[in-house]
């Protein structure tokens, strides 16, 4: 078994207290680091203050990704959305260089395929690489993310090869995949391959087991397949674990230490 690291997803573990207590959550139970999609809410100095003091680091979150009550997950591809993407990219890079996070999720939206055209692949594009530009300049990496239609529904980006072919299209090389093996067995494909074809372009990882995503190791996936292929591609980076705990979050832990055995 490897000896990879590993990445409290805060917005699914320790879910049953306040942000700052599921970050020193995290760091009690073995955790390196943290991750969470929007920190915003909390100031960027404060949330460097709560990182210190827990010894921990924050792996990557996203930009801002519209109106969660809406059921919004990116607003990349909207044409007209331009200018708050725009604005958007300097808002969450410098939230990251605030915090230490060197790597930040451009969430690319959700439309059913009818409504779809070649207007929206082009403004994902045109602002990924405006992203990478800005991200460029501060030594920072934009991450793509592929998510699976029956978690979410409509996602534009659905598969491993798409976000591929978008991160290839930009022209940068600091825009990488977030490989998720959660989503990327969802949609039937073979994970273990799916890291090989796409190992150049790996830069963070969540995973979860399939199909309830629970703890990994609880349900179907082969999980040591998973670990040794990763370190076989050459893969160092954290492990994110967004998974749902069954139970508790603590009860359910037993599993890190069987996966972090080198």
């Amino acid at each position: 078994m490897s000896g990879l690291k590993h990445s409290a997803h805060v917005g699914y573990l320790f879910t049953d207290r306040p942000l700052r207590e599921r970050i020193r959550a995290a760091a009690d139970h073995g955790f390196g680091a943290v991750e969470h999609p929007a920190p915003y809410s909390v100031d960027a100095q404060e949330m460097a203050r709560w990182l210190k003091e827990a010894g921990i680091v924050y792996t990557q979150f996203g930009l801002h990704a519209g109106d969660v009550q809406l059921g919004e997950k990116g607003i990349a591809i909207f044409p007209e959305r331009r200018e708050e993407f725009r604005s958007s990219v300097g808002a969450g890079l410098d939230y990251a260089e605030a915090i230490g996070v060197r790597m930040v999720h451009v969430m690319a939206g959700v439309l059913p395929r009818s409504h779809r055209s070649r207007h929206h692949w082009d403004c994902y594009l045109e602002n990924l690489a405006y992203a990478a530009r800005q991200a460029e300049t501060r030594g920072m990496t934009i991450l793509i993310e592929a998510m699976s239609a029956g978690a979410v529904p409509n996602y534009f980006i659905e598969i491993p090869d798409r976000a591929a072919e978008a991160a290839a299209e930009t022209g940068y090389a600091n825009v990488k995949l977030l490989f998720d093996v959660f989503h990327t067995a969802s949609t039937g494909l073979d994970v273990d391959e799916q890291i090989r074809k796409h190992a150049a372009r790996i830069a963070h990882v969540h995973i979860a087991d399939y199909p309830n995503r629970h703890e990994p190791g609880s349900e179907t996936l082969d999980f040591k397949a998973v670990y040794d292929t990763l370190w076989d591609i050459g893969y160092r980076g954290w492990l994110g674990c967004e998974y749902v705990p069954a139970g508790r979050t603590e009860e359910g832990l037993g599993w890190l230490k069987g996966m972090t055995t080198a």
